[in-house]
This record gives C-alpha cells, structure tokens and sequence, in this order.
C-alpha cells in the first residue's frame, strides 16, 4: 500500500492537517500516517510538511526531534508538500530572528512591510494576513498540483512573513496583500504553499488530493 506521511516535529497544525488528507486519500489505496519517528518519513511513498509558529522554533524543533534527515532525504527523492511555515523552511534564510532554513528553494523570507497602505476599503492593511484570499497561478506550464482549481480561487492565510524565491520559475502561484508575492512554490519534485489547504475548504482538499497522485 502507498504510504503519505505528514511529518511530526513538534510544530505545526497535524491535526488539521493529516485529517484533511485522510479525507482526500479515502478510497484510493493510499495510507496516511501521521509520522513520529524518522523512520515512518523514510517509509512513505511521499511527504507532507506542515509548520506553524516561529521560524526559529520549527528549524529547532526539526533538527532536534530527529526529523531533519528523513525530511532532507524525501526532499531529494520523494514528492513533498510544504505547508504555511513548512513552505518557508525550504528557502534559504528567513528575516524572522536571522534564521537559516532548508535551502531546498533560493531564496528569502521576509516580513511584510505595510506601514501606512491602506485597502480599497480605506482600512489598513493589518499583519499577519487573517482570511481568504485570491491566488493567481503562476508556473509555465501549470504546475499539476492545481489540478483543475480555477485560477484565481480563494484560499486561507494566516502569517506575518512571505516567501521571496530568487528564481521566478521557481513561484507556481501568487497573491496580493498590500504587493504581489509568491505564496506557492514548487521545484522539481517539491510543492509548496503559504496558504492553509486544510482550511480552505474544497479547492484546499482538492490540492491535497492532487498531490497524492503527483508524479514529479
């Protein structure tokens, strides 16, 4: 049986998460397991990464839960999903208190920068980003993972830094708050996005489904 691991390392919406993608995997064949040890990562046919918190704590709590390799080692040979904080880890450094990440993606994660903009609405721009917003799919070509979620589907955002690829090849999907950045990222064998899936209702649930049958 095919196994998706979503990875366990003390930080990040598991719950949510590995509900979300048992729900899409109901029926296909496919085992998720909600992964504690290195060894459940080594043993998936593919991986999930989620995050949640601060950068610092989920790069310590990676490495120092035992996960680190199982997760370099899917990054190099398996499909993986980064999920909100889990998308920022795979670029190279984030502004959040100076912190070196997986420099599985080139590039940076910085802080918004909002001061003094006001929305259409004539509020201000608050951070983190709460609620729904649009997401503009990017990659040429499409990348598979969206399926067929219409370009332009609203998806859940909860954060306060943003994923700055050096390459934009490397952006497979962008969003507008306050400027246009990437929130979905993907390389080879990797995807990733900002926004939360699991929340984001059947357009999120159809990405997760994607994935399960992604092959890079």
């Amino acid at each position: 049986m095919k196994k998706v691991a979503v990875v366990d390392y003390g930080m990040g919406n598991l719950r949510s998460v590995t509900q979300a993608v048992m729900h899409v995997a109901e029926g296909t064949g496919v085992e998720v397991v909600w992964a504690r040890t290195p060894q459940e990562v080594m043993d998936a046919e593919r991986v999930v990464l989620p995050g949640q918190g601060g950068m610092r704590d989920c790069m310590r709590e990676l490495h120092e839960s035992g996960m680190f390799d199982a997760v370099m080692h899917a990054a190099a040979h398996k499909p993986l999903m980064g999920v909100c904080v889990g998308m920022q880890m795979l670029l190279d450094h984030s502004e959040e208190l100076d912190t070196p990440c997986l420099s599985l993606i080139p590039g940076e994660v910085v802080k918004f920068d909002l001061a003094g903009q006001l929305q259409a609405d004539g509020s201000r721009f608050k951070v983190p980003q709460m609620g729904w917003n649009r997401v503009w799919q990017t990659a040429k070509p499409r990348h598979p993972v969206w399926g067929d979620v219409p370009d332009g589907s609203y998806f859940y955002f909860v954060h306060s830094y943003y994923a700055r690829p050096s390459d934009a090849r490397h952006s497979a999907g962008e969003t507008d708050y306050g400027q246009r950045f990437s929130c979905a990222i993907a390389r080879d064998n990797i995807f990733a996005t900002q926004f939360h899936p699991e929340k984001s209702a059947e357009h999120g649930l159809a990405l997760y489904r994607n994935f399960l049958h992604w092959n890079p």
